[in-house]
């Protein structure tokens, strides 16, 4: 096959316009953030150059095999990431206007809970055992905004009717096992909105359920975004999830951003090969011998990361200048991808699948 040519490259910070009806005021700023973990070879780089914002009223997915960096991003922005075993090399995180990776925790705490707020995957290991739900929710109540005890259980009450639990004043005081996975989810999401966060970050909310549980769940995060205008961070593998609720969508491979762009152009026309096979995975139709299309393959080791592009041992795409020179963002048509052939990616065919890379790897 005739290699296509590449486009001249372009550093690119600015994220896609959003999609209407989302606002534009920046609640959260990620600009060229690099995390270092330790690991037994020492300081390690499991986030590279990571930039995107949200704006208050939108949704933005963030999207990404196991393992690409997404929770690990989340963290970062909660300022929840073990102090001794992790830094920030380099870049900043800003909400509001404020530098997150320069504040103090005693900020960090005055913020999170209140300001910023984030449901986690899985609520059995966030909800604490020993105590009911009402008390959980309450507490943060009471610490951010100074309530009684009384006002802080009424609030409790609310949110858990907001979110949908039945007879939320009796169950106010159940613990955490006596709800279902779908109704220990919408505990935590009471918990997370209790006290109006401008900034919600959900990692894998709905990973755990079945699907119709999933879509209620989805359907109440909607819910609560447009009543209180919040940005939203939405941490996930399922692309369905994404094409359900988000306005735009941050790509990430490998612990780097690989494609930005508003959720239509993405399901339209990707700008990474990666995302393309990330969307055939969800819309190709089984092959002849029934086979599901997947990427082959899989991402690499934090030690092992190719110097070049991530993904090129994985790509149907790669050619030679893959394996030597790592990419930049470059923009098509308002999409923003680190990939040597944006322009040669193919639009989205509904039950076709992109070839697959030849050599060992499948």
């Amino acid at each position: 096959m005739t290699a296509p040519t590449p486009p001249v490259s372009q550093t690119a910070t600015a994220d896609p316009s959003p999609a209407g009806g989302a606002g534009d005021a920046v609640l959260l700023e990620v600009a060229g953030l690099t995390v270092d973990l330790v690991t037994a070879s020492g300081w390690t780089p499991v986030l590279e150059d990571i930039s995107f914002d949200v704006r208050r009223g939108e949704v933005v997915g963030l999207v990404g095999e196991s393992g690409s960096g997404k929770s690990v991003t989340g963290l970062s922005i909660m300022g929840l990431l073990p102090a001794r075993q992790s830094r920030v090399r380099s870049g900043a995180i800003r909400f509001g206007g404020q530098t997150l990776t320069a504040a103090s925790e005693r900020t960090l705490r005055r913020l999170r809970g209140d300001r910023i707020a984030m449901v986690f995957q899985e609520p059995m290991t966030s909800l604490n055992p020993a105590f009911t739900v009402g008390d959980q929710i309450a507490e943060a109540v009471r610490v951010h905004r100074g309530s009684s005890r009384k006002d802080a259980r009424e609030r409790a009450v609310e949110v858990l009717e907001l979110v949908g639990i039945p007879a939320a004043r009796r169950r106010i005081d159940s613990y955490p096992h006596e709800f279902s996975g779908g109704m220990r989810q919408r505990v935590m999401i009471a918990m997370a909105i209790s006290c109006e966060p401008e900034l919600l970050i959900c990692d894998e909310p709905t990973t755990a359920l079945d699907v119709t549980v999933q879509a209620q769940v989805l359907e109440l995060l909607k819910q609560l975004r447009a009543e209180f205008d919040m940005g939203v961070l939405l941490i996930t593998h399922d692309l369905a999830v994404v094409a359900e609720t988000s306005d735009r969508v941050v790509t990430m491979y490998a612990g780097e951003v690989v494609e930005r762009a508003d959720v239509r152009s993405l399901f339209a026309r990707p700008g990474h090969p990666y995302t393309l096979g990330l969307l055939h995975s969800i819309l190709a139709e089984p092959d002849a011998q029934g086979e599901l299309a997947y990427i082959p393959g899989r991402p690499p080791e934090l030690r092992l990361r190719p110097p070049a592009c991530r993904f090129a041992p994985r790509c149907w795409m790669a050619q030679d200048v893959c394996r030597t020179s790592h990419p930049d963002l470059v923009e098509r048509d308002g999409t923003l991808a680190r990939c040597h052939f944006t322009d040669a990616v193919p639009p989205v065919h509904d039950g076709g699948r992109p070839p697959q890379p030849a050599g060992p790897g499948r």
